[in-house]
């Protein structure tokens, strides 16, 4: 390792705070933090649970006349037919730009001579 190029690297304390201490190596050197493994829900068991079963019947509930209500709602009146959009021309890119340039004047290429490379026979 070359000398002086590298940080130092000392002890570190970080303090949650919920108030645990941790002890460590770190080139930042002291820091606070709001939450650790100590004292997060995921690490502790004290996560609280979703009440999916709330929400399941809550969804049935809702949704359970939808189903039944449509067939009637449709066999009463048919929807009407979406208006027909405007058939979209089939050009590609290269037919686009011909059209573009047509009345412009054509550039003649560069002789080989400019581009300082020397003529093939």
């Amino acid at each position: 390792m070359k000398p002086s190029i590298h940080p130092e690297y000392k002890t570190a304390r970080v303090v949650c705070a919920c108030g645990n201490v941790l002890e460590t190596r770190s080139t930042r050197g002291d820091f606070h933090i709001e939450i650790c493994s100590a004292c997060h829900p995921f690490f502790t068991g004290k996560q609280k649970l979703l009440d999916t079963a709330g929400r399941i019947e809550r969804f049935r509930t809702r949704y359970a006349a939808s189903p039944a209500a449509a067939p009637a709602a449709k066999k009463a009146a048919p929807p009407a037919p979406a208006p027909k959009k405007a058939e979209a021309t089939r050009e590609n890119r290269a037919a686009k730009r011909a059209r573009a340039n047509a009345g412009k004047p054509r550039t003649e290429p560069r002789p080989a001579e400019d581009k300082g490379e020397t003529p093939s026979a």
